[in-house]
């Protein structure tokens, strides 16, 4: 008996997006999609021979991308499979790896992307500096979780470190809440930073 192997249905579309790839936000023109990704077109008058070399020395270290699709509300990483020039596109098949689709319509209200971005970092809170866990990152705060509950009120501005994107300097506090496991968790805004300059974070901005 021959056994046959299909690869997932795909669907013909025609849609739109966003990836980062490079340190540069880049435009997608979305050809098919499937429940484990999408193949894209990055049109030529985006890329030039710089671009390319540059992309593809960008994949060599690492094939993993942000990708934002807002008219299906999808957003986070996927790995580049096939890059194939032609005459005037460039073509990507991506394979989704951490995506979220947000059911309450919060991804498409939202100004900027939030990066899902696991590490540690500083904030000085009622006079100590306590270790806290970020939960996502965007060109206009962040989201942290502090193990330990500490009364915080909103609107106060304090100072931070967070050593994986080279961020320091002042920050204020939206919004503080109380974990389910004892802990604290911050919504934070930068205070004076120039938002746009940190690298490696997309801005995807409607």
């Amino acid at each position: 008996m021959n056994l046959v192997l299909e690869r997932p249905y795909r669907k013909n579309l025609t849609s739109y997006g966003l990836i980062y790839m490079g340190g540069e936000e880049r435009e997608i023109s979305i050809k098919d999609l499937s429940l484990t990704g999408v193949l894209a077109e990055v049109k030529c008058d985006q890329v030039n021979s710089r671009d390319v070399k540059d992309i593809f020395n960008m994949l060599s270290a690492s094939t993993t991308i942000d990708l934002y699709l807002p008219e299906m509300r999808l957003a986070g990483e996927a790995e580049v499979v096939r890059v194939d020039m032609l005459s005037d596109h460039m073509s990507l098949a991506l394979e989704f790896r951490n995506i979220s689709y947000d059911v309450d319509n919060q991804l498409y209200k939202r100004k900027v992307h939030r990066k899902n971005m696991k590490a540690p970092g500083k904030i000085l809170l009622n006079g100590e500096y306590r270790e806290f866990t970020t939960v996502n990152v965007s060109v206009d705060g962040l989201m942290v979780n502090l193990v330990e509950a500490i009364d915080v009120k909103a609107g106060e501005v304090t100072v931070f470190e967070f050593d994986q994107l080279g961020l320091d300097g002042e920050i204020k506090v939206i919004w503080a809440e109380r974990t389910a496991d004892t802990g604290t968790l911050l919504g934070l805004q930068y205070v004076h930073m120039e938002k746009t300059a940190i690298k490696g974070i997309p801005r995807f901005a409607r």
